[in-house]
């Protein structure tokens, strides 16, 4: 796995596990892209802060890029600011499959995971 910061991200990280960079690769080769996820925080859910998922093309000059097995996730430099050592997962289970962000900057979130609050 590999990590670069750029400048404003320096110090902080978010992980991207194995289960999430496989699901990724997966999404990517059906839709013949390249297998990047970008993830960004916005204003709004339940708890006032939600998180957003979207496949990406080239990292921003101020993003986070972490690598795990040839997937890169991207994280703008404002939203770093909320999930800094944060771990993105897939989980697959009885009740769906999603994306899953365990965010040690969230005070506290919703029940579906989906919004946080700091």
């Amino acid at each position: 796995m590999t990590t670069t910061l750029s400048e404003p991200a320096l110090g902080a990280g978010v992980t991207l596990a194995p289960s999430a960079a496989a699901r990724i690769a997966a999404i990517a080769a059906k839709q013949n892209r390249p297998a990047v996820l970008r993830l960004a925080v916005e204003g709004g859910g339940c708890s006032g802060f939600q998180y957003k998922f979207e496949m990406a093309g080239e990292p921003e000059a101020d993003d986070l890029v972490t690598e795990t097995d040839g997937v890169r996730l991207l994280v703008d430099a404002m939203s770093l600011d909320l999930i800094a050592g944060a771990t993105v997962e897939y989980i697959e289970s009885l009740g769906g499959a999603a994306f899953r962000v365990t965010n040690p900057q969230a005070a506290s979130g919703c029940g579906c995971g989906a919004s946080f609050s700091v």
